[in-house]
């Protein structure tokens, strides 16, 4: 990760010239428009040449200007992206009189919902459903956020097949579950932004091992991507400080339901079987 404008400006200020200091100062307090706006709009804001922009750059170590403007730019798209900032936008719209998240974030999902719908390879989620259909042993992956729908997942695949689990379940060691993976074997990962580095890590080990790896994530740079025989891409923009799961949830019942169209006589009976147990256990009422 490339330092930040700050750290390389920190330990050279004091050396600077006053009309660097100057403009340093300026982009300190004008990040955006650096980002943003041609140097020739900046120089005529900050009062300051375009050579003297030019010569901060290199004396902070950059090879150009376009090179700091570079570094702005990815500073204000991170913090763009940062759970914090998206909270603050949301209590500035809530201070404002906004009264329109409720209405604002159903659309948000449903916009989600039906872009899977048409973004959805079939082809791909077919070749997903057969490898899971036809695995030794499934292990789910979901860190961070993605925890709960891929419990919720397994949940729902402990249904009609023994052979699911949930990696790094109340306290497993993640080790202990991709021992043994090989070509008989699939590993589903849900990660987003930001990304855990467990998945990411198991991602490759299991691609290593030669599993079948499904990658189910919210982005195309999501860096576990490289280690996916399969990836599944479920958009969660919103209005909401936290990325949605609508459409990967959405994505996980669909999966599981064309799972179960295939899985026989024998996912009908540990379906009866589970819920006789239930019963027996007093784990569900039947009133």
């Amino acid at each position: 990760m490339r330092d930040s404008f700050e750290q390389h400006l920190s330990g050279k200020y004091a050396s600077l010239s006053a009309k660097l200091k100057e403009a340093a100062d300026f982009v300190v307090a004008n990040p955006v428009d650096v980002a943003t706006r041609s140097l020739r709009t900046i120089s005529k804001d900050a009062k300051l040449s375009p050579a003297t922009f030019s010569r901060l750059s290199t004396a902070l170590g950059y090879n150009s200007y376009e090179d700091l403007k570079d570094v702005m730019r990815v500073a204000i798209e991170h913090r763009a992206n940062t759970f914090s900032h998206r909270v603050e936008v949301l209590q500035q719209r809530h201070d404002d009189g906004d009264q329109g998240f409720l209405t604002q974030h159903i659309n948000d999902c449903a916009r989600n919902v039906q872009q899977l719908g048409a973004s959805l390879e079939p082809e791909v989620l077919e070749a997903c459903i057969e490898r899971l259909h036809s695995a030794r042993r499934v292990l789910v992956l979901g860190a961070l956020g993605s925890t709960g729908t891929a419990e919720y997942f397994t949940y729902m695949a402990n249904f009609i097949a023994d052979n699911w689990s949930m990696a790094s379940r109340m306290g497993a060691s993640l080790a202990s579950g991709l021992v043994g993976m090989s070509d008989a074997d699939v590993l589903i990962v849900m990660t987003k932004p930001p990304f855990a580095r467990s998945a990411i890590n198991a991602a490759r080990e299991a691609h290593e091992a030669q599993a079948f790896v499904i990658v189910i994530t919210d982005t195309h740079t999501c860096p576990a991507l490289p280690f996916a025989s399969a990836a599944l891409i479920t958009a969660s923009d919103s209005q909401h400080f936290f990325s949605s799961y609508a459409s990967t949830l959405v994505l996980c019942e669909i999966m599981i339901g064309m799972l179960a169209g295939r899985a026989g006589a024998q996912a009908q009976a540990r379906i009866a079987e589970v819920e006789h147990r239930n019963r027996r256990l007093n784990e569900v009422r039947d009133d």
